[in-house]
């Protein structure tokens, strides 16, 4: 699932179509239109909308009009595309925006979990979906000492990392990154965490993000960026997906485990379950 940097790689592609009207609407697939139900009036309370501000909030992906916003979740496998209207269709396409100078923007969408809603442009950020999302990671306010409180739960850290109403745009690529940068074991619980953990935790989120998104996100399964080229995330990666291998840092074999419903890697050698003395 496209996480942070992926959707906001997405974003920055998507961003020269600011100025463009959409001229109408052809929804292919039902199931992906969310808000309003009925695709006729998806369409119509789209329709004539100039974009002005292409924007992300977390994992979504905003398409700001004059009156409406556009509010797009990924999901798996979705995935935005310009195109002429003589190009050949995908079998996975489902939901197409003609725009007003002749080009289309073609949404497709192999596995059908994405959602579309359409909120009003004032207050969007009151659209449930919206309104549910914890801060940013590079929120100002998301200071380290409100990153420790809102952790502190008796609870797994990497399912309260997962979770979207404590941060906003993490996944379990990237979770599973930061926490081995920051040597904390994702079994750990919240509560469980010192000051300076929170702290070293906070900063290896924030430079985690940062390259990720230089590196126009990862390519572990189906995620291309906006002009169809992989990301190049992959190739940074120290734990994800690396069951087996020697840890990059010490050697050891990267463990696979299950935490909070989720297959979670780690290196059993540099991230310590015990709990650190809290120093300072």
């Amino acid at each position: 699932m496209p996480e942070l940097p992926e959707v906001e790689h997405i974003r920055r592609g998507l961003e020269p179509l600011a100025g463009r009207r959409i001229v109408g609407v052809e929804v292919l697939c039902e199931r992906v239109v969310r808000t309003p139900r009925d695709p006729k009036e998806f369409g119509r309370l789209l329709a004539g909308e100039r974009l002005q501000e292409i924007g992300r909030r977390g994992k979504y992906l905003l398409l700001h009009g004059e009156r409406r916003t556009l509010i797009s979740h990924l999901r798996m496998e979705g995935r935005y595309r310009v195109a002429e209207p003589e190009e050949p269709r995908d079998p996975y396409l489902r939901v197409v925006f003609r725009l007003d100078d002749g080009r289309e923007l073609r949404y497709r969408d192999v596995r059908k979990f994405g959602t579309m809603d359409v909120a009003d442009r004032n207050g969007w950020e009151h659209f449930p979906c919206i309104a549910a999302l914890g801060p940013e990671p590079f929120d100002p306010a998301l200071t380290p000492a409100v990153l420790r409180q809102r952790l502190n739960r008796p609870a797994a850290v990497k399912g309260l990392l997962l979770n979207q109403s404590v941060i906003a745009g993490l996944g379990n690529i990237y979770v599973d990154e930061v926490l081995f940068r920051a040597r904390i074991h994702p079994l750990r619980t919240g509560d469980s965490l010192t000051r300076r953990e929170a702290e070293e935790l906070h900063f290896q989120m924030r430079e985690l993000l940062k390259e990720a998104i230089e590196a126009g996100g990862a390519t572990v399964r189906s995620y291309v960026r906006s002009d169809g080229r992989p990301g190049l995330m992959q190739e940074r990666l120290f734990v994800y997906g690396r069951s087996g291998e020697p840890c990059r840092r010490c050697g050891s074999p990267v463990e696979r485990i299950v935490v909070a419903g989720r297959g979670t890697h780690l290196c059993p050698n540099c991230q310590d379950r015990r709990a650190r003395a809290e120093e300072g």
